[in-house]
């Protein structure tokens, strides 16, 4: 049984790219498809797919690599908040993730948000991970 299934996200991404895997496959949830849909409009991943079963469903997420070089577009995934200590940040205290180049994905009572979208509508929330 797994107790943090938004860290198990971020690693099967994490161990399916240090593979060069090219697809990977995760059970679905609201929250990871949400973020699956930042991941994807910022760039981060090729394409997804969300697969409907009996069950809770899957994301088929391809990985988007750099063509001459094979590095993969996400360099790494940090889950800041987790089950033992949650971590909330208001919308003034959002920190630059790698100077600006980075992404903070914030669950807030909007919805599930980058940084700066929550920033811009002036609410804060969880901070679940950093992506860059």
């Amino acid at each position: 049984m797994v107790t943090d299934p938004i860290a198990d996200f971020l690693t099967r991404i994490r161990n399916a790219q240090m593979a060069n895997h090219r697809i990977v496959e995760i059970p679905a949830s609201k929250l990871k498809k949400r973020i699956t849909e930042i991941l994807y409009d910022k760039g981060y991943i090729l394409k997804y797919k969300f697969e409907e079963d009996n069950k809770q469903g899957l994301i088929k997420i391809a990985l988007k690599y750099d063509p001459q070089t094979k590095v993969p577009a996400i360099q790494d995934l940090q889950r800041i908040s987790r089950p033992g200590l949650r971590q909330y940040s208001k919308p003034e205290d959002f920190k630059r993730i790698k100077n600006g180049l980075g992404v903070a994905i914030i669950s807030t009572s909007k919805g599930v948000m980058t940084d700066k979208e929550a920033k811009a509508q002036n609410v804060g929330g969880e901070v679940v991970c950093y992506v860059y």
